[in-house]
């Protein structure tokens, strides 16, 4: 199924096309969980006012290791999420459901 784009689609107009793909929406519940931590991570950054960069230097890594977690193209250790929620000054909290 081809699915055309237009310029000015605004994005939930394209989601909800993209939605209609079989292979896209397993797609992106198999990547849930990768989405998930990249949007906490995210928020609790720019909440506490870090760009990647400074981030990076606090947690003793490179700029290129939190790029790839908030892009959602991997999904980092349990020790390195706790290290994150140290320097963060937050919790972490998991959970199964």
């Amino acid at each position: 199924m081809l699915l055309y784009y237009e310029a000015n689609m605004d994005w939930k107009t394209h989601k909800k096309l993209l939605l209609k793909r079989p292979k896209f929406r397993i797609a992106l519940k198999e990547t849930e969980l990768e989405y998930q931590v990249a949007r906490m991570l995210i928020e609790a950054r720019i909440k506490k006012g870090y760009t990647q960069k400074q981030l990076a230097k606090k947690l003793d890594t490179k700029q290129s290791v939190i790029s790839r977690v908030e892009s959602a193209r991997t999904l980092p250790s349990l020790s390195f999420l706790k290290k994150l929620a140290s320097t963060l000054d937050t919790s972490l909290k998991l959970e199964f459901k």
